[in-house]
């Protein structure tokens, strides 16, 4: 078995600002992170900024010692690994 790169390649982190708690706030992740976040916000019928602003209640509400975007990417990749199961 082979690797291959992602499609569309390695892509460094893009910054966004987005409103979450009534208050902007930049948030730094690959664009594979980026979409993936749009598609679960689109298949909940949210806004990107409220489903960041749930994720964001749920780290703050574990004491997670993570920045949001390692909390966006746990999330992601948590929620990704159960809809495969």
């Amino acid at each position: 078995m082979s690797l291959s790169p992602p499609p569309g390649g390695f892509q460094g982190p893009v910054k966004r600002s987005i409103t979450i708690a009534g208050h902007q706030t930049s948030i730094s992740l690959e664009p594979i992170f980026w979409r993936a976040l749009e598609r679960a916000a689109a298949s909940r019928t949210l806004p990107l900024s409220a489903l960041v602003a749930e994720i964001d209640v749920l780290r703050i509400a574990d004491r997670a010692p993570a920045n949001l975007a390692s909390a966006l990417r746990s999330w992601l990749f948590a929620n990704e690994s159960n809809s495969k199961m």
